[in-house]
């Protein structure tokens, strides 16, 4: 089996059960390369289907804008959420769901925030996908929300096949990933619409040049809109909320 199959085995294995029970669940890799790859599309195009259940139901049937939060584990994900939260206008209702292979730290810092917040343990998942959330957003009274933030699970890689149903997905790196971050993940890059160089304020510090990402996010994804910011202390994260503001009407739906 190919690593691709390895790391889809377990969604998969939800997924299927889910869909035809366990009496029709099969073994994926176990089969010809050709069938492998046949079950392997058709489980990532009924994932595909769940993210655009996800995004009827969500943003056009209840008119909540929802943005995903995408990148590794301490790019600053959390902390740009929470700042974005900060500058929210007061009558704006914000939900939460925040992806983590254990735990709820994250949830609890954004609780603190006044937000509503589903946390989901993903146990040995590497990523959130449309069954997952589509739980979570059960939780929720729709009605009553006007903002939705997502926040996958902490990793570079897993995510990219699994869109979720947001308007936009946010890919945060930190320029203490080292410089090299962008082009060692084009993949992501190519499936997200904004990306964050977060903690941009001590790039210097930790030998990272700004100049060199920003050129090869261009390189890897030309459209992509590119953002620093510094989540601890606040800075470029007015650019970035008036940016996903003008980006959700612009393209309400």
């Amino acid at each position: 089996m190919h690593m691709h199959a390895h790391r889809l085995d377990r969604s998969m294995h939800r997924l299927m059960t889910d869909l035809f029970g366990p009496l029709s669940l099969h073994r994926f890799g176990h089969s010809h390369d050709e069938d492998e790859t046949t079950d392997e599309d058709d489980v990532l195009e009924q994932f595909r289907k769940q993210a655009k259940a996800v995004h009827e139901e969500v943003v056009h049937d209840h008119d909540v804008s929802c943005v995903e939060f995408l990148g590794s584990t301490g790019s600053g994900k959390t902390s740009l959420v929470e700042r974005l939260v900060e500058r929210a206008p007061p009558e704006e209702t914000i939900g939460a769901i925040v992806g983590d292979v254990a735990g709820d730290d994250d949830a609890r810092r954004l609780e603190a925030h006044g937000v509503e917040v589903v946390n989901v343990n993903t146990g040995k998942e590497c990523h959130l996908d449309g069954s997952l959330v589509a739980d979570a957003v059960a939780e929720f009274d729709l009605a009553s929300l006007d903002r939705l933030y997502v926040e996958n699970v902490g990793n570079m890689v897993c995510p990219a096949d699994f869109p979720l149903g947001a308007q936009a997905r946010v890919l945060v790196v930190s320029t203490t990933e080292g410089d090299d971050v962008v082009r060692k993940h084009p993949l992501l890059f190519q499936a997200c619409d904004v990306a964050v160089v977060n903690k941009a304020d001590i790039a210097d510090a930790v030998g990272a040049d700004i100049d060199q990402m920003r050129d090869d996010v261009a390189e890897i994804a030309p459209e992509m809109p590119v953002f620093e910011t510094n989540a601890r202390d606040g800075g470029g994260i007015d650019a970035l909320a008036a940016h996903l503001t003008e980006r959700q009407h612009a393209h309400p739906h």
